[in-house]
């Protein structure tokens, strides 16, 4: 597996060097830390000949995750071969997919999936204001405009990118093979996905039966209650790099404390397994509720 993107390419023609991003900051390593072009994590990027921009943004899904395996003093054995993790953004539909691929034995990243996606019962107006309140304030409501896709199109591009992995095969069940989502709360995968999936008039695929919530991983291996993303990070000593609630950005801060208790010897294992779309089993007693 090599460390780069993975995208569907399109032949759309973008400047992405024009478009305003959320003020860089300077990483824990050496070298300015860059934000991530988001037009080449839809495969639209049309500026990799362009030295300025390569200079202003990131063309790297690794650039963000400097592991040293030397550092795992404790190393687990871990139930699954990759993790997924997941952070979806959106209040009344889904505007934003991420995750970022995680070798278990490694902690290394493998590779992201990130789309926009594009709400199915607004009305445009509604998705403008929407978006401008949302992306706007982050300085990517155009590439969202330019880039974003419907959900049922998502899933599908998604689906298409389990498989490049070998992680998913729609006529073995459909379930993940050899994976698990890794969450900060149970709402992505508990409540948004359902209820994005009803909007859209589709049936639940069957590889949302079950997450990892990393708050309820947190609590049990360190023995103390960390209610966010933040929290965990500020506990953990780790920096934050991009924009907090840019979905890409929470994805690839979120798998910084998962390789850091990787690191420490967490064992990651399910907290929550569907049995059926409504009903839902926590696995464990102790759990941020």
């Amino acid at each position: 597996r090599t460390l780069c993107v993975s995208a569907s390419v399109s032949n759309a023609q973008h400047d992405p060097s024009s478009t305003s991003m959320a003020p860089s900051r300077e990483s824990n390593a050496t070298g300015r830390w860059r934000p991530m072009c988001l037009y080449h994590t839809h495969g639209m990027c049309t500026m990799l000949d362009d030295p300025a921009h390569l200079e202003k943004f990131s063309h790297s899904c690794s650039e963000d995750f400097r592991v040293d395996t030397s550092e795992f003093v404790e190393r687990q054995r871990q139930d699954f071969d990759y993790f997924l993790v997941l952070d979806l953004e959106g209040k009344v539909e889904i505007l934003e997919f991420p995750v970022v691929l995680v070798d278990a034995k490694t902690s290394r990243v493998v590779d992201l999936f990130h789309r926009f996606v594009r709400p199915s019962k607004m009305s445009e107006q509604r998705i403008k204001e929407y978006i401008e309140g949302k992306y706007g304030k982050l300085g990517v409501d155009r590439v969202w405009h330019d880039t974003a896709i419907p959900f049922e199109d998502v899933l599908q591009q998604f689906e298409a990118w389990l498989t490049q992995h070998h992680l998913w095969r729609k006529d073995l069940g459909g379930h993940l093979n050899r994976s698990a989502f890794v969450t900060c709360g149970n709402w992505d995968v508990k409540t948004k996905i359902p209820e994005q999936c009803n909007v859209a008039k589709m049936k639940l695929p069957p590889y949302f039966m079950e997450w990892i919530n990393l708050k309820d991983i947190y609590l049990n291996f360190y023995k103390r209650r960390a209610t966010g993303m933040m929290t965990m990070m500020r506990e953990l000593q780790i920096p934050s790099l991009g924009s907090h609630h840019l979905g890409i950005d929470d994805a690839k801060n979120i798998t910084r404390v998962l390789q850091h208790m990787l690191a420490d010897g967490a064992h990651v294992q399910i907290t929550a397994r569907r049995k059926s779309p409504e009903n839902v089993e926590f696995l464990f007693e102790n759990r941020i509720r």
